[in-house]
């Protein structure tokens, strides 16, 4: 099985660490979202990790290797960066026969990423014809060519409508199913919680975060319950007498932070509270996000002064 290892990995760019003594794994078997702000150091990783680019100290290996030394690279790592980058007079099939040529890989395989991806109906359009979503699935298409054991993919949902985000996720899905190792790096909070197991976050070129996604989440919010009842102000003496401060909103419902659903629950019952609905509201991925990273951004702009 093959991983992606990082291991004190640091790049300087004249002033700037633009990555700063990374050390993570990336597993098998499991897809593992990598956010961070702009300018946290995603792109410059991935760019280590394919050697194209050299690092000051550390090392970046997959499978034990760095990718330099890779016996036929294409067939152990799949990279989508730049969809943008084939030329655009070249149809769509052919950019995947060069591609395939050049990394020893039998011609049937373009056919079946072709197919695999959705875009066998415009395999004979001109590159520079397709929609930036065709050229999205082209770019992915490209990175399952050699059947790699590993993918790095760079905002992979970059341009596609809303069927071809379902399509994603479960494509993701599905390669972390067939026991590959996949690196997916996003802005896209919501997005990512949808088809990551496992959450990497770097912050101002650090690492901030190495979890799993769920335990990131529960770390970094506060748990709340969401209830409502006929009688308010009984509710409200029982729950401020227990140290929990509960807020009534305009539609009758109450909240209560840092509280779970069971104890609410049986706290109301042997008072002889009437609930009418109860339940626990987890935090989202990208509260737990900004949470972590409020200290990491880069580029922050400013409140537009009142004229």
């Amino acid at each position: 099985m093959t991983s992606i290892d990082i291991a004190d990995l640091t790049k300087v760019y004249g002033p700037v660490r633009a990555v700063d003594g990374l050390t993570f794994s990336v597993r098998p078997g499991r897809v593992t979202g990598f956010l961070g702000p702009n300018g946290a150091g995603k792109s410059t990783t991935l760019r280590l990790i394919l050697g194209l680019d050299r690092p000051t100290s550390g090392s970046a290996a997959v499978g034990g290797l760095p990718y330099a030394a890779l016996d036929e690279p294409l067939r152990r790592v799949g990279a989508l960066l730049d969809p943008g980058a084939a030329p655009g007079a070249r149809t769509a099939r052919d950019q995947l026969r060069t591609l395939a040529a050049a990394g020893r890989i039998p011609a049937r395989r373009v056919t079946e990423v072709l197919e695999r991806t959705g875009i066998a109906s415009a395999a004979d359009r001109r590159i520079r014809t397709l929609s930036l979503g065709m050229r999205q699935r082209l770019g992915i298409a490209a990175a399952l060519l050699g059947d790699p054991e590993a993918l790095l993919l760079d905002e992979p949902s970059n341009g596609l409508d809303p069927e071809g985000i379902v399509w994603i996720r479960a494509l993701l899905r599905e390669l972390a199913a067939e026991g590959r190792t996949v690196l997916v790096s996003s802005h896209l909070m919501g997005e990512t919680a949808e088809f990551a197991d496992h959450l990497v976050v770097l912050g101002r070129g650090r690492l901030l975060a190495d979890s799993g996604a769920r335990e990131l989440i529960d770390a970094w919010t506060t748990p709340r319950v969401r209830l409502r009842t006929t009688d308010g102000e009984g509710l409200r003496t029982l729950l401020t007498g227990r140290g929990y401060a509960p807020e009534a909103s305009a539609d009758g419902r109450w909240t209560v932070d840092g509280a779970r659903a069971a104890d609410i629950g049986a706290l109301a019952a042997d008072a002889g509270i009437p609930v009418l609905e109860l339940a626990d509201e987890t935090g989202s991925l990208e509260e737990a996000f900004f949470a972590l990273t409020a200290g990491s951004p880069e580029f922050v702009a400013t409140r537009a002064q009142e004229v």
